[in-house]
């Protein structure tokens, strides 16, 4: 069938679902995912890990996302993103609070990656919402929404984990179970949400795909769709091992643990400063090719400096790569949306594809970055900068991100 169209820019709906969209970004999954990173070296302590190990749980969160990410923006283009979304935010609620029982490696390891099955379903789907209801421009900036509100919650989670919600509900295992109860709550009023007639026919009707293996075919043949996944399965790693190992490796060359979480918390601080901006200034260069190569540059420089810099240096690259990071995604997401052949029908499959594809790298570089202490505790940052390189040099084989928004554009089963 044909995709429908996005909807008019009068149904005032889509700003409750925006809000709604960036609040869930934000303490659904965002700060849950980045409290592990400052909770390791309590939970490490706690449960004897290693430095490889904890980073194999790191990436275990990257692995469940290759088996759910496809599925969940499947389940979205068969159902809808508010059922999908409702379900989600339930499942990661209590199965993100199960974490807090773990006794020890390979109980940590399960409940890590079952939680991390429901909230890497989570993204793509907010994502595709903005394309669904939102065009042009204004669907750059409701990207930035939803990414402004990854950046804040990745902010609250480094910022109070460890330094004040652990020791106020006394250990690591009450902030799991802490957050777990966040996410339930966030799950209500994606049940509740009141919707018209119309409203509802239009999400859950007008565009429904008429199977997945229909969805995935038709997904799977379109280039660009790869290309897009690939540069983001290099950056996407390298991001993933350096806001794992920081903390940690910081702590190691003898920061404060206060002062080590507030690099991190001042990585995703000025990500959230600058999201807007940038997005503003993506859509005045009228090349989304061009930020993107500009970001990844940025990014890449940031990442290695941390290899080479000492002392209070370090905050030179940390807000270097954090200044670019959420703005960078923020117009990842809205190209792979526009790809063209995608349409509304087949956005949920298309990111849940490139969402796959990008866990690969994330699963990988973290313990594979971390096991290259031994050599040294900055050479982690070598590896993680040459990944950001790597999809540089992806971005640059593609003439240009081809795209002409859901509103001009359909697609057939």
């Amino acid at each position: 069938m044909f995709a429908s169209s996005p909807v008019p820019a009068t149904s005032n709906v889509r700003w409750l679902l925006l809000a709604l969209a960036g609040l869930t970004a934000a303490l659904a999954v965002a700060a849950p995912t980045m409290a592990l990173p400052v909770l390791f070296a309590e939970i490490a302590e706690d449960l004897s890990l290693t430095l490889v190990q904890v980073g194999a749980v790191w990436g275990l969160m990257s692995f469940a996302g290759l088996f759910a990410g496809l599925a969940g923006g499947m389940l979205a283009d068969r159902f809808g993103t508010k059922r999908a979304l409702s379900v989600a935010c339930l499942a990661l609620g209590v199965l993100g609070a199960i974490r807090g029982l773990s006794a020890n490696l390979i109980t940590m390891s399960i409940t890590v990656f079952v939680a991390s099955l429901a909230s890497t379903t989570i993204p793509g789907n907010l994502h595709k919402l903005c394309a669904y209801w939102f065009s042009g421009r204004a669907q750059s900036m409701a990207n930035a929404v939803v990414s402004a509100g990854m950046a804040l919650g990745f902010m609250i989670g480094a910022f109070v984990s460890a330094s004040f919600l652990s020791p106020w509900l006394g250990s690591w295992r009450g902030v799991l179970f802490f957050y777990g109860g966040i996410s339930v709550l966030i799950s209500i009023p994606w049940f509740l949400l009141p919707l018209s007639k119309d409203e509802h026919a239009r999400l859950y009707g007008g565009h429904a795909v008429s199977s997945f293996r229909g969805a995935l075919s038709h997904v799977i043949r379109i280039r660009d769709v790869w290309v897009l996944g690939i540069a983001l399965l290099f950056l996407g790693g390298g991001i993933q091992g350096t806001l794992g190992y920081l903390p940690l490796y910081l702590r190691g060359v003898g920061w404060a643990a206060e002062r080590a979480d507030s690099a991190l918390s001042g990585f995703h601080a000025i990500s959230l400063l600058a999201v807007f901006p940038l997005v503003w200034l993506s859509s005045k260069l009228g090349s989304k090719k061009q930020f993107l190569i500009a970001a990844t540059l940025v990014l890449a420089a940031g990442i290695g400096l941390l290899s080479i810099l000492d002392g209070i240096a370090i905050w030179i690259g940390v807000l270097l790569a954090g200044f670019v990071r959420d703005g960078y995604m923020a117009v990842f997401m809205t190209s792979s949306s526009q790809v063209r052949g995608v349409g509304a029908a087949f956005t949920g499959t298309a990111l849940g594809l490139i969402m796959t594809l990008s866990r690969i790298g994330a699963l990988l570089a973290p313990p594979i970055g971390n096991s290259l202490a031994v050599y040294g505790p900055r050479m982690p940052f070598v590896l993680w900068g040459a990944m950001a390189l790597m999809g540089l040099v992806v971005i640059l084989l593609k003439p240009e991100i081809s795209g002409v928004g859901l509103d001009q554009t359909s697609a057939r089963l």
